[in-house]
């Protein structure tokens, strides 16, 4: 299945910082092997050593992991269900994060609505019991964030699995990439469910971005009233300047994503966007540190190694069980957002400019962009100084310390 590729709308070009937030029943264990980042692991050594905390529905069911020997010896042999019952959100505060994530500057922000585990996070149709509203926080979680966020003038998107539901099968763990593919719901009955979970979040919450996962069921792949064809209509006339990514298992994409170290190659088309946590995990791991996580500096020149590419960065926050951002994720945020805040500026209508376009002394690190205005660079090193070959002026801002 192909759809017509249609140019990125003005607001996707322009936009450099996106805001990714995994919340769900994983985030109460909130637990993962720290292992290394998704890509740079081995096929064959990942899926019992996951990285994911948001996985761990997945992950315990692996006997011999790490994650199956932590659950048997803190939590016995009780089934995720009651990790949901569990989960209670009471220091949820919507316009506290939406503050956060527009001072560290962020154009949009994508949280969770339904991950592999199958568990939605508001009423969605059809999905009886397994909902926040139905259970655990007993409440829709993210219609205040939707307007949280429009509150502080950012953008608001949607994040579904629409590849994986724990929930709707009776299907084998996944060891490994292969079974991910093999081992999930792919008939009209799961196609009816997802189209019906997708479609109501677009009348309820009209998100400005739908972020897929995975794949999508193959039974959607053919024209019919549950076709992902039907399904993007709905959404492109309810959202004209609306966008999807490009995990559907279909040629609908209007923008191509990379995560951590895995499909790098697909960093070259026009506002591509690169996925990733604080940490290792995008779910709250409690077990990650801040030797685990990106300094403001690191973050930085991050940020500054995808703009200088053409990309967007879509940055994971895992919030506690509770609901807060954690303190060490807070920090990063916190302490970058100084910088975040100059550069930011400097990102409206950027082009990848040939690095000999620009010439750096005194840095061990640089990476620079053209804007409408002149070059951009941003370098390591505080006597470092950048000039443009072609006479044009250069802004320069060095990474934090």
């Amino acid at each position: 299945m192909t759809a017509p590729r249609r140019p990125l709308p003005q607001w996707a070009r322009d936009a450099s910082l996106g805001i990714f937030v995994h919340w769900g029943p994983y985030s109460v264990p909130a637990w993962a092997e720290p292992m290394r980042a998704l890509g740079a692991v081995p096929d064959d050594e990942w899926f019992a050593h996951n990285a994911y905390a948001e996985w761990y529905a997945n992950t315990i069911r692996l006997e011999g992991s790490p994650a199956a020997e932590h659950h048997a010896l803190t939590y016995g042999d009780a089934p995720y269900e009651d990790f949901l019952d569990a989960w209670r959100a009471e220091a949820y505060d919507p316009a506290d994060w939406a503050r956060l994530f527009r001072a560290v500057g962020a154009d949009y922000v994508v949280p969770t609505t339904k991950h592999h585990d199958g568990v939605a996070l508001w009423d969605a149709p059809g999905s009886g019991d397994l909902t926040t509203v139905a259970r655990g926080p007993r409440r829709d979680l993210i219609a205040p964030l939707a307007d949280a966020v429009r509150a502080e003038g950012l953008r608001f998107g949607v994040y579904y699995s629409g590849g994986l539901d724990w929930s709707f099968t009776d299907l084998p763990p996944h060891r490994s990439s292969d079974d991910v593919a093999a081992l999930r719901p792919t008939d009209a009955a799961y196609a009816a469910y997802a189209h019906a979970h997708v479609a109501d979040l677009v009348d309820r919450y009209r998100p400005d971005l739908i972020w897929n996962d995975i794949d999508w069921p193959d039974a959607a792949k053919q024209p019919g009233p549950h076709s992902i064809e039907s399904l993007l209509a709905h959404y492109r006339d309810a959202v004209p300047e609306g966008i999807v990514n490009d995990r559907w298992g279909a040629k609908v994409w209007d923008y191509r994503t990379s995560e951590y170290d895995h499909d790098t190659d697909h960093e070259a088309d026009a506002g591509w966007e690169h996925c990733r946590g604080l940490g290792f995990s995008f779910g709250y791991n409690r077990v990650e540190d801040a030797s685990l996580t990106l300094s403001p500096r690191e973050l930085a020149r991050l940020y500054a190694d995808v703009v200088s590419r053409g990309g967007r960065l879509l940055l994971n926050v895992g919030p506690t069980a509770a609901g807060e951002i954690p303190d060490v994720q807070r920090r990063t945020l916190e302490g970058v957002a100084p910088w975040m805040t100059a550069v930011k500026p400097h990102t409206i209508g950027r082009r990848v400019i040939d690095s000999d376009a620009v010439e750096v002394t005194d840095a061990t690190w640089w990476r620079a962009w053209a804007t409408p205005d002149g070059l951009v660079a941003v370098v390591d090193g505080p006597a470092a100084s950048a000039r443009a070959r072609d006479g044009r002026a250069v802004t320069t801002f060095v990474l934090p310390n």
